[in-house]
């Protein structure tokens, strides 16, 4: 069964007359931002940011004002369509809004487009199993998330394109985009040091912690050090990335070191740890500060508010289709991206009790 993700307003706005497009229901210019309004039923603001939409993506051309915009075929702009494989880091990985988007966005555009029947962690991050996968599964071009950087060296090397979201991508010459999430973690950490916590510790996923510790794990690490605190394994701990994994390192480090706060790497670790605390009366604010590394749509329903950094999503997946629609028109795109990303201060964040301090449950 394909991942579920509910679409916004204008996401099934952009769906539906893309397909319009490509039908041939819709030809030569596109009707009137009022038009439109008047046809479909929809808001102004909505139809708007659709046409935009479609623009960004090259389906439009804007003629000037007052003028219908044109409506260009892949065809027209000399695009042929690609198989393109996704290459996940783990199997959740497929579930995630920007994942799907980013599917939804390539086949809207008449790209043949997969994502791949086994991740890195399926493959285990090993190059030579890789290899052997890349070479039974042809594609025109592969998108490869979070990659180390042994992996997105091999990548860089083949004459089939590759563009990297995330990952260990900034030593390696290859088209690529995500977060710059520095500093927001830097932010982060001096929020926590100011609200008096002194154990935090982070639980990354094992491409980001080895064989050493990746960029942004490495600021979070020197920020630590910068304000006079201990770091080192204790706040980037090892740990095997499954349930049992979450719980056996959460079990540990509040068995012997308790932290004070924790941050996690992915929505979905985050929300199975809160909720494995939660079950052993381990709540935050009050008993501990929780932060997720990156934003989620579920976020929105939760009280608290959760901590986070938050970053846009929909940039990083523009990105990659316009680099997928550059390949299919013989062009070598290799520019490597970045997005703002900045600490959100939600209700799971708050300041050290001075009764867990005293009470050496810290």
């Amino acid at each position: 069964m394909r991942p579920f993700s509910p679409l916004s307003h204008v996401d099934q706005l952009v769906a539906h007359l893309r397909n319009e497009i490509r039908d041939g229901n819709l030809r030569g210019t596109m009707p009137g931002v009022a038009s439109l309004v008047r046809d479909l039923g929809a808001g102004t603001k909505t139809v708007l940011a659709a046409v935009e939409q479609l623009e960004r993506e090259g389906l439009l051309v804007s003629q000037g004002m007052r003028r219908s915009r044109r409506i260009v075929l892949t065809e027209d702009l000399g695009v042929t369509s690609l198989r393109v494989q996704i290459l996940l880091y783990a199997p959740d990985d497929a579930k995630s809004h920007y994942n799907v988007e980013l599917q939804q966005r390539l086949q809207g555009m008449g790209h043949v487009t997969n994502f791949a029947s086994r991740t890195l962690v399926d493959l285990g991050m090993d190059v030579n199993r890789i290899a052997r996968y890349v070479k039974k599964h042809p594609a025109d071009a592969w998108v490869v998330f979070s990659g180390s950087l042994d992996v997105l060296h091999w990548f860089s090397q083949r004459e089939v394109p590759t563009f990297a979201f995330a990952g260990r991508r900034r030593k390696v010459q290859i088209a690529s985009t995500g977060p710059n999430k520095l500093t927001a973690i830097s932010a982060l950490v001096h929020r926590l040091s100011k609200l008096g916590h002194r154990r935090i510790v982070m639980l990354a996923r094992e491409v980001r912690r080895k064989p050493h510790p990746g960029e942004f794990e490495q600021v979070f690490l020197n920020e630590l050090a910068a304000l006079g605190m201990p770091q080192g394994e204790y706040n980037l701990p090892d740990w095997k990335e499954s349930p049992e994994g979450l719980h056996h390192v959460l079990d540990t480090l509040f068995k012997y070191t308790p932290p004070t706060a924790l941050i996690i790497e992915e929505p979905a670790t985050f929300i199975a740890a809160q909720n494995y605390l939660a079950q052993r009366g381990i709540l935050a604010p009050r008993d501990i500060s929780l932060i997720c590394d990156d934003p989620d749509p579920a976020f929105s329903w939760c009280r608290p508010s959760i901590a986070h950094i938050g970053w846009n999503s929909s940039q990083c997946v523009r990105r990659i289709v316009r680099w997928v629609n550059n390949v299919a028109q013989g062009k070598d795109d290799r520019r490597m991206s970045f997005t703002k990303a900045e600490f959100v201060e939600g209700g799971t964040i708050g300041p050290v009790r001075e009764k867990r301090l005293k009470s050496g449950l810290k």
